[in-house]
């Protein structure tokens, strides 16, 4: 018989098990967007000589198109509705503007070449995510500083696109070049502003300092106790 007295039996420790929750899938996010983006504003800025978008498809359809919308249906199990709209807004833009540009698909021929209603109806194309994304860029204000320039950045891009395109069919090509540059230019600066956010969400996670974000809701929060 045992004589341990019964309160110095301890219960056998069993192993701890962790308790995590979802990943951030803001990370995947940006990378696949500014990534994107960084090679199509360098690309129409003509750098390195590089016209021919055709060697982006990859990034297009499966860095951009897939990995915004995985990293969006994350987003929307997360509750973030800013997050999952924009992302899957970009995602499926990216995919579809990969399409856009493959030679087996035949847009481009179907139009007989860069003809004056091609570069109308790219023009169009461009006008009406000048539109959406002047949306995503109002609701990025209460959001932070860098998000504020990527949707920023993004409007003057798309501005100055859809004015080039419109220049080009009136046959102004000199100035068409000038205007796409320029959009590149906001382009890449809206993908550096990616890349920032990317460092942010990772470094948080994983290393021991934090990359600073000009945290902006405190304007809406103002904003609202004033009303």
């Amino acid at each position: 018989m045992n004589s341990t007295p019964e309160s110095d039996i301890k219960p056998s420790r069993l192993p701890a098990v962790r308790q995590r929750g979802l990943a951030n899938p803001s990370a995947l996010g940006f990378g696949s967007f500014a990534a994107t983006l960084m090679a199509l504003s360098l690309s129409a800025m003509g750098f390195r000589g590089v016209s021919n978008q055709s060697v982006f498809v990859a990034n297009l359809c499966f860095l951009a198109g897939l990995g915004l919308l995985i990293s969006a249906q994350w987003e929307m199990v997360r509750g973030n509705t800013f997050e999952y709209t924009v992302l899957a807004a970009f995602g499926l833009y990216y995919g579809g503007y990969g399409v856009l540009i493959l030679p087996s698909m035949g847009i481009f021929e179907s139009y007989q070449g860069q003809t004056a209603e091609y570069y109308n109806a790219f023009g169009i194309y461009q006008l009406v995510w000048c539109v959406l994304n002047l949306f995503f860029f109002i609701a990025s204000l209460p959001t932070g500083g860098p998000n504020i320039i990527i949707y920023g950045g993004l409007e003057l891009s798309y501005i100055f696109n859809c004015i080039a395109h419109f220049v080009r069919a009136d046959g102004n090509v000199a100035t068409s070049t000038s205007l796409m540059k320029a959009g590149g230019a906001f382009g890449f600066i809206a993908s550096l502003a990616g890349f920032y956010m990317l460092g942010h969400e990772l470094c948080q996670d994983v290393l021991p300092f934090r990359v600073p974000v000009y945290n902006t809701s405190r304007l809406a929060e103002r904003r609202k106790s004033s009303d």
